[in-house]
């Protein structure tokens, strides 16, 4: 009844304003049977403009609850939501107010705020339990001077990454910022470089650090710790950027397109790692601190058994599955020619990566975009567990469709996918997590915009950075390995294929293009180029042939992952106790045995 009312009022009805005056709906003066509704249990949606009651909206999580829209959270509110109960130890509650210019009329517009809000400055800082995980946490409050960052707002957050930092805590900060604070000048701006500097050495201690981007954040919060997390999460819709779009347009005297300096936006250009729902913020936040627990991942890593139950006799010295095996388990069948299995290898129905990485690995958490220019669909990554070891997992991806395809590029990566792929490799080593790289690319992409990006580059980069890597390596070729493109995830400790991938120098046909002259002679270039993994077992560039007993499918798919399953297993169990210097020292000597 009291929604029906409530319509009422905002123009759903008869006007509501009337039984406030006693009047009801059939302009009669008795309303004693009517409630009135205090004008605090209802407003405007800001974002659809439908009516909505205020208790609806808390219970939604502070979003609308019939557009989705999502509202500003009071810091201690948002402490509410994300912390477990009653775990929440605030540090620094209060500090000597500061005004570096003697501005006139600060303090008193502080002091006011102060008592407005019951807050004496636009962050709060503390330590916390998040599902059990103990973190540092800052969260900032846009009600207070639109939580424009100055000097006890630097202050602050410095406190609290350095406190963190010796404390041996991850940090996690929802950001919220209109910007400097104008009335404090170049002392706000220094802000900048001190929070980014206690970054740097939380950093270096090899702690993690999360970014929560909410609406809005600008200027120089966005220039300094707003973008500087091992992983940054957003939520929906909210404003990111450098220059607020006012500033841009009224500068470059352009209409700024729809969604422009939103969290898909940057989603999309790479910035931002994820975006995550209010409601799964907990949840997503937690598990992303328990995969970066270097404490977990070593006792994982120690105990670490080997779980292979493939028979020894198919298992060589070095654990590898001889080719002459893999043959005999495939009893019965008849030996594929090199061009068979190439057009295997490219089979639209084949599995892709992310087909094996949904059956063999838990948990996985997807991150997004090189933090430079884009996301890149052809080269998907992120974190995930294996028998409860937190590993990071990349993969080159094609589609399954034709839509998808334009999406995945086909399957070949753009600069920015391979600078994706390196940037979860760096974090990984960081973590000292294992990192599983599936590949199945027909080479890395040609065209105009790949060389203006710097594609050559960005493969160099992969090689030169994954050699110095100091964790556990593997790369399967799950179909396709064409070339550099191929070759910038499989700088490995070890290589394997399955029995029907290919891994080449080049395609095929572009090899009888320029050998033969004649693309039509690409099957007898296949025969040449020793591209199957039973040649490339005998040349010793691969450690390792997956069986497949008949060409993997949707139908095989189980058995196949399984065997990949186990063959992981028995790599991680023989790396478990080689030390860092002596994992990145085997890798090196692999490549200069070539």
């Amino acid at each position: 009844m009291l929604r029906d009312i409530f319509e009422k009022r905002m123009g759903k009805g008869p006007d509501f304003s009337r039984l406030k005056r006693g009047v009801n709906a059939e302009g009669d003066n008795d309303a004693r049977n009517l409630p009135e509704i205090p004008d605090n249990m209802w407003k405007k949606c800001n974002f659809c403009g439908k009516p909505i009651l205020t208790a609806d909206v808390k219970e939604n999580l502070y979003r609308c609850p019939k557009c989705g829209g999502y509202f500003r959270v009071h810091a201690y509110r948002r402490v509410e939501i994300l912390c477990d109960e009653g775990s929440f130890q605030e540090w620094d509650k209060e500090m000597p107010f500061v005004n570096p210019l003697d501005f006139p009329g600060y303090k008193a517009k502080v002091d006011v705020t102060k008592e407005k809000f019951k807050l004496d400055e636009a962050v709060i800082s503390g330590e916390c339990l998040i599902n059990g995980e103990r973190t540092a946490l800052c969260i900032c409050d846009g009600r207070f001077i639109m939580s424009s960052m100055g000097h006890n707002v630097g202050e602050k957050i410095t406190r609290a990454i350095e406190k963190a930092t010796e404390m041996r805590l991850p940090i996690v900060i929802y950001c919220c910022s209109g910007g400097a604070r104008m009335q404090e000048g170049i002392i706000s701006l220094m802000q900048m470089a001190k929070t980014s500097e206690a970054l740097k050495r939380h950093h270096d201690a090899g702690l993690l650090y999360i970014s929560v981007l909410t609406n809005p954040t600008t200027g120089g919060v966005t220039a300094s710790f707003a973008m500087l997390g091992d992983v940054i999460l957003a939520e929906p819709k909210a404003l990111i950027g450098f220059a607020g779009p006012r500033v841009i347009e009224q500068t470059i005297r352009q209409k700024l397109p729809e969604g422009f300096q939103r969290s898909e936006f940057l989603l999309k250009h790479g910035f931002v790692d994820a975006i995550v729902k209010r409601e799964d913020q907990r949840e997503v936040i937690s598990e992303i601190i328990r995969l970066h627990d270097k404490d977990l991942i070593e006792k994982s890593m120690k105990t670490f058994g080997r779980v292979s139950d493939l028979d020894e006799a198919e298992i060589s010295a070095d654990g590898a599955v001889n080719a002459a095996g893999a043959e005999e388990k495939a009893s019965g069948k008849t030996e594929s020619t090199a061009w068979q299995r190439v057009l295997i290898s490219r089979d639209p129905k084949r599995p892709t990566a992310k087909d094996y990485m949904d059956l063999i690995f838990d948990d996985f958490i997807e991150l997004h975009g090189d933090r430079c220019f884009g996301d890149d669909g052809a080269v998907i990554g992120g974190l995930a567990y294996f028998h409860g070891l937190p590993v990071t997992v990349i993969a080159q991806q094609k589609g399954k469709n034709t839509k998808d395809n334009i999406l995945r590029n086909f399957g070949m990566p753009l600069p920015e996918g391979y600078r994706k792929a390196l940037r979860l490799m760096k974090q990984a080593d960081d973590f000292r997590r294992p990192i599983i790289c599936l590949i199945d690319t027909p080479g890395a992409y040609p065209g105009m915009e790949s060389e203006e990006r710097g594609q050559g580059e960005a493969i160099a980069r992969c090689l030169y950075e994954m050699s110095g890597v100091k964790v556990p390596v593997v790369s399967l070729v799950v179909g396709e390995g064409g070339s550099g493109g191929a070759l910038a995830l499989a700088v490995s400790n070890e290589v394997w294929m399955l029995e029907n991938a290919i891994y080449s120098i080049l395609s095929p046909e572009g090899f009888a293009s320029i050998l033969y002259k004649d693309s039509k002679k690409a099957p007898e270039a296949a025969e040449v180029m020793k591209i199957t993994a039973a040649d490339l077992k005998k040349l010793n560039v691969i450690e390792k042939i997956i069986r497949e007993d008949e060409p993997a499918s949707s139908e095989n798919i189980h058995e196949i992952a399984k065997l990949i399953d186990e063959e992981l297993s028995d790599f991680l169990a023989r790396y478990k106790d080689k030390t860092p210097d002596d994992i990145a020292r085997e890798r090196y000597d692999r490549f200069r045995s070539f």
